[in-house]
């Protein structure tokens, strides 16, 4: 699975992480900010595929992340994966997608949905055995929720450490560049500035040879803390230059970097709010 869910870091047949195939549009459209054409190329299919219904609600809901915007069309392709899974781990599935949505409507959006996104995440671990595959990315979400909303580093180091691991005997490289990330972030939060460059530098080389180019800035940004002067201020040029091209995505960090608030994102008062540190 990727970081969010689907994708090349998913999981083939062999258990293994499948790398991005140079056919696969969907993979070029979403690593290029293009959530929506993605989308409507997985639109036929996900009105009778429990799989290809939920792929496309991640997407969507990926979006959001990036955007703070586009909420009701992420909840419309949501709520028609929850409908049509069939199977156990299908119901898990669309349940921590639906508790990293409201993770994310709490941190970007208008309302605060923390008891939602627990009692999703709660319910996806009551439905998963311990080895199951979904595992990792079930855990990186409780620790995304312990950060980022619930003020608590020891529990999201731990939930971190379990999806980072995981993620490794799995060979989920996408979602291992989330993890470094953020483990990273804890590292830096702690005053471990040599740890933070270690995973923060990880982060950034997992993300540019998958082809992940919309998470490049974020990774770019985050190294840029942990970096000399002369080093931080290119990487945050980079960063800059990517935010741009890409148009003004992730809005959080297009604000943080003075690029400008990009249409659909909350008030500036809540973007600084609730985005102290990476959420993604």
């Amino acid at each position: 699975m990727s970081e969010h869910g689907w994708g090349p870091g998913s999981p083939n047949g062999r258990g293994r992480a499948a790398p991005p195939e140079p056919g696969d549009t969907v993979w070029r459209l979403r690593s290029r900010a293009c959530w929506r054409e993605a989308a409507e190329l997985l639109r036929p299919a996900a009105e009778r595929d429990p799989a290809a219904a939920l792929t496309r609600a991640e997407l969507l809901i990926e979006q959001c992340l990036f955007t703070a915007a586009h909420w009701s069309q992420a909840e419309q392709a949501l709520r028609l994966a929850e409908a049509i899974a069939a199977t156990t781990e299908q119901r898990a599935a669309a349940a921590c997608a639906r508790g990293f949505l409201a993770y994310v409507a709490s941190v970007l959006g208008a309302r605060d949905r923390l008891d939602e996104a627990q009692a999703a995440l709660g319910r996806t671990s009551a439905l998963l055995p311990p080895d199951a595959p979904g595992r990792p990315l079930l855990d990186f979400r409780r620790g995304l929720v312990a950060e980022n909303l619930l003020r608590d580093p020891t529990a999201a180091w731990i939930a971190y450490r379990r999806a980072h691991e995981g993620a490794g005997e799995r060979g989920d490289e996408l979602l291992r560049s989330s993890t470094w990330r953020h483990l990273a972030a804890l590292a830096l939060a702690a005053g471990d500035h040599e740890r933070a460059r270690e995973g923060f530098d990880a982060s950034l080389r997992l993300r540019e040879q998958l082809g992940f180019t919309v998470g490049v800035a974020p990774a770019l940004a985050a190294l840029a803390e942990v970096s000399e002067p002369d080093e931080a201020v290119r990487l945050r040029a980079e960063a800059t230059r990517l935010v741009q091209a890409l148009g003004g995505v992730p809005v959080w960090l297009a604000r943080q970097l003075g690029v400008g608030r990009a249409p659909g994102a909350p008030p500036d008062g809540r973007m600084e709010r609730r985005t102290q540190g990476p959420i993604s």
